[in-house]
């Protein structure tokens, strides 16, 4: 049985999609439990905080690390502890297939403007993103990927072959999928499908799949090129302004009297 253990200081926001299809299927079919953990009851003074203001000033409001570390070691969690943050690595089927194939995953959601970082350092494994985006909080991320663990464990989807022909299960894009009627608003479906050639609708299905990839990576690629020229220009800002502090100092030391 896989434990999932939720450590968010909204243990409600999972209540009733937890226990709605998929993921209340295979917590019925023993494949997984659910460890909801309530962050405020890790915390020590009568307001129940969970944050404070950052060190050094700013705007915003950050989580502090004492309830993070406290709820963890209170369910003996072991890796992977995964804290959802917008600087992780973003989170992929591998992730899941991973997960799912494991007997334990600790997920820890952040929210206000930030988690202090020794709970990045210290406390979790790793961190995961699910996108150049922000959330309000981590609680969103966390439903997303315990939905896409838990539908690849035993007992939770009563076809496991639907879920190896999805997008990303040994392969890239999956084909697109028809059903009834057959034409629908003068859209009528490809002529492969309806053939009942077994063979050509593989081949159909594979060609589609091995396109639609490749687009995908083109979107990819064109979408790195453009954020890496906007890095490339927020660079040349930032040293354009070091630049400028730098001559600035060299001309204010300059006007230093000597011995002052």
């Amino acid at each position: 049985m896989l434990t999932i253990n939720v450590v968010t200081i909204f243990p409600q926001f999972f209540d009733a999609p937890l226990a709605l299809s998929i993921p209340s299927r295979a917590a019925a079919a023993g494949a997984v439990r659910y460890n909801l953990v309530d962050l405020r009851a890790f915390t020590h003074d009568r307001h129940r905080s969970v944050d404070d203001y950052p060190f050094g000033g700013g705007p915003g409001m950050v989580m502090a690390p004492g309830p993070f570390f406290e709820a963890v070691e209170s369910v003996g969690a072991t890796a992977p502890i995964v804290l959802l943050s917008p600087r992780g690595r973003r989170f992929a089927h591998a992730d899941a297939v991973r997960f799912a194939a494991g007997t334990e995953l600790t997920l820890l959601c952040g929210h206000y403007k930030d988690v202090d970082q020794r709970v990045a350092d210290h406390l979790a494994t790793e961190e995961l993103s699910l996108g150049d985006f922000v959330l309000s909080g981590g609680e969103p991320a966390a439903l997303a990927i315990i939905d896409a663990t838990v539908r690849l464990l035993p007992g939770a989807m009563s076809d496991l072959e639907s879920a190896r022909t999805d997008s990303f299960f040994d392969r890239g894009i999956s084909a697109p999928s028809y059903t009834r009627p057959a034409e629908y608003r003068g859209h009528a479906v490809p002529d492969v499908l309806m053939s009942g050639d077994h063979a050509k609708v593989a081949a159909w299905r594979e060609a589609q799949s091995l396109a639609r990839t490749r687009e995908a990576e083109a979107r990819d690629r064109a979408a790195w090129s453009v954020r890496e020229a906007e890095i490339a220009a927020r660079e040349a800002i930032i040293a354009e302004r070091e630049e400028r502090a730098r001559a600035k100092a060299a001309k204010k030391a300059r006007r230093r009297p000597a011995g002052g």
